[in-house]
């Protein structure tokens, strides 16, 4: 390796540097977003332009103002916070104020929660995913050597997102700290340094062991400018301050104040508060405060206000691109600030919306990922020449991999059949475009006449609709169908070369469109089936009476376009209120006519299944 020139103190680990003694470039991919949900708006509101033919989703333009009156919606944005980060840079950089980050200890717990089950709420513990174990292994399979590396290349893009009146607030414990202070120092420079903020989480049980116990993580606070946004914010005193004696100047002298009805000195009682210092006295999230949700990672509310208030103003754009459970976005809803949210757990991303939810006149937001076209950035990268043209060669391997890991053997000679798993037929749907039911029906056809019994699809994403039309019109050829989700761990490659890539059928939703009056349609869920129910432990499902206990949310879009979710009615799960209706409110259209409504359902793993009608209102 060439000689590295060294001129000033800083960190260093393998990979930070090349092998010609170059700094490693910082990877920034720029990719759009799928607008996959939108919510708290109605479709009469939205001054886009209609999307022709059939799209699933949205692409987000980045048209809108920089305030609510002026259009804007706040973001939250399913994916990986590298790529996420570097696809906001050109709409973005130097424009978001204040950013919050909790990224994730050297603890397993990071990416874990608790779910409650049905209407008694029986508890369950999910460990993470194979993508948030894939992330974790990434984050500190290496020790701190991995874990500086990720926070380094995601702290300059960080840096380049602030404004000049920014400040990132970086929220980090005993584990790793010390190498962050040094490596922020790098980043923003030593000058930009403003405070390091302590949280003495005093009520905390105590640990035992021969070490004392540990009470408190640390708050770095990073200026982008010497012009950061700073606000007095003020808090109760234990003990109200000493009087203080009135004085005035007079003459040129400073005198005491008499009282003319006494004589004696004028005083004036002292404060009941004081602004805030570096050590912040805030306990813990009691274990029954409606607060909590379940992330064993989850901080108090009260925490973030104090950041939030501090470091920005009403209107201003904050950012968290390790939400968790949502705490940043839901403060900074409540104090007028606009907000993007960004994290790579599917539940953590559900929990944040029904958090959000249940904000009062909560501000209308979406729901984001980069979808298909991180997909297509993946099979460039893995399969394509120069990381960017994909040949006929490079699908090839596409497929062979995506067989491979569902453990099946390629085949020639067929049109739509790419493999063979047993006495199954196997078809893969493209990475950039949702499997349909025509798609389906000549992968069907082919099948039935090289005489094969059973068919599997491998889709990304799926045309609504499909599951019972499809599987019924199999069963009329004689040809037993299974729709299996190709999930996204596939794009990770640790969790692909460890094996940890699952198939999962798609769920079975039953639901029915009723009227019952004139101009009006009323959703009813008749039943509902999970695949993955071996996931859940034996004593728990035991405790399952119903099926529509594996439900924690369904939302229904009215008059679905064929683009992006509009949620116009949901019902959804809390720790208060564990009954779920299974009937929606009845719909009231303007004008008869014929009408698509999109029932989506969400279970108790965060995923979401969806089925479509299609209703003549009269």
């Amino acid at each position: 390796m060439a000689k590295v020139e060294i001129t000033k103190a800083e960190l260093v680990w393998p990979g930070k540097y090349n092998e010609d003694g170059t700094l490693t470039e910082v990877p920034r991919v720029n990719l759009p977003f799928q607008v996959i949900e939108t919510v708290n708006e109605s479709r009469a509101s939205r001054e886009t332009k209609k999307n022709k033919g059939e799209m699933l989703f949205d692409v987000y333009e980045g048209k809108e103002g920089d305030t609510f009156e002026k259009g804007w919606k706040n973001k939250l944005i399913w994916g990986d916070n590298l790529l996420v980060m570097g696809s906001l840079l050109g709409k973005f950089a130097g424009k978001i104020d204040l950013i919050y980050i909790d990224p994730p200890f050297a603890t397993g717990a990071d990416f874990s929660f608790t779910t409650e089950i049905g209407e008694k709420g029986v508890e369950l513990e999910k460990e993470q995913s194979a993508i948030e174990e894939k992330a974790y292994r990434d984050t500190w399979g290496q020790g701190m050597d991995s874990y500086l590396a990720m926070m380094s290349c995601r702290l300059s893009i960080l840096r380049d997102l602030l404004s000049d009146t920014g400040s990132l607030y970086l929220h980090v414990d005993w584990h790793a700290g010390h190498y962050l202070k040094c490596l922020l120092d790098e980043v923003f420079g030593q000058e930009r340094f403003r405070n390091q903020v302590i949280w003495w989480y005093y009520d905390k049980f105590p640990t035992g062991g021969n070490v004392l116990d540990r009470q408190h993580d640390f708050i770095l606070q990073y200026a982008k400018s010497d012009k950061y946004t700073t606000n007095k914010v003020m808090e109760p005193r234990v003990q109200p301050g000493r009087p203080t004696e009135v004085r005035k100047k007079i003459d040129g002298k400073i005198t005491r104040i008499i009282d003319p009805t006494t004589g004696g000195t004028t005083f004036v009682e002292g404060t009941t508060e004081k602004k805030i210092s570096d050590v912040w006295r805030i306990p813990l999230i009691n274990s029954m405060s409606d607060e909590r949700v379940g992330y064993q990672t989850q901080k108090p509310e009260t925490l973030l206000e104090r950041v939030v208030a501090a470091s920005s103003q009403r209107g201003d754009l904050v950012a968290d691109f390790f939400c968790g459970s949502g705490t940043t976005l839901a403060v900074a809803e409540k104090l007028g600030r606009r907000w993007i949210g960004c994290d790579l757990g599917r539940w953590a991303i559900h929990v944040t919306r029904k958090r959000l939810l249940g904000i009062e006149n909560c501000k209308p937001f979406e729901v984001l990922n980069l979808g298909k076209y991180e997909r297509q950035y993946w099979q460039g990268v893995t399969f394509g020449k120069n990381g960017k043209t994909v040949t006929e060669q490079a699908l090839y391997e596409y497929l062979a991999f995506i067989l491979k890991l569902y453990g099946a053997q390629p085949v020639s000679g067929m049109a739509h059949l790419h493999g063979k798993k047993g006495k199954a037929m196997i078809h893969i749907g493209a990475v950039d475009a949702p499997v349909t039911i025509s798609e389906i029906d000549v992968a069907l056809d082919e099948c039935v006449k090289c005489k094969q019994p059973e068919l599997h699809i491998l889709g990304w994403e799926w045309e609504m609709g499909l599951y019972d039309l499809m599987v019924e019109a199999a069963k009329k050829k004689g040809v037993k169908l299974r729709l299996l989700q190709i999930p996204r761990e596939v794009m990770e490659q640790h969790a692909a070369a460890k094996g940890d890539v699952r198939f999962f059928e798609l769920a079975y939703l039953e639901a029915k469109v009723e009227k019952p009056k004139k101009l009006t349609a009323q959703v009813v869920l008749k039943d509902f089936v999970i695949p993955n129910t071996e996931l859940i432990p034996d004593e728990v499902r035991s405790k399952v009476k119903k099926w529509s206990d594996y439900i924690d949310y369904w939302a229904i879009d009215w008059d679905f376009q064929n683009d992006t979710f509009m949620q116009s009615w949901v019902a959804y799960r809390t720790r208060k209120e564990r009954k779920l209706p299974l009937t929606s409110d009845t719909h009231m259209y303007d004008r008869p006519g014929r009408y698509r409504i999109l029932v989506k359902v969400i279970d108790i793993f965060g995923n979401d299944t969806s089925q479509v009608f299609d209703v003549e209102v009269k």
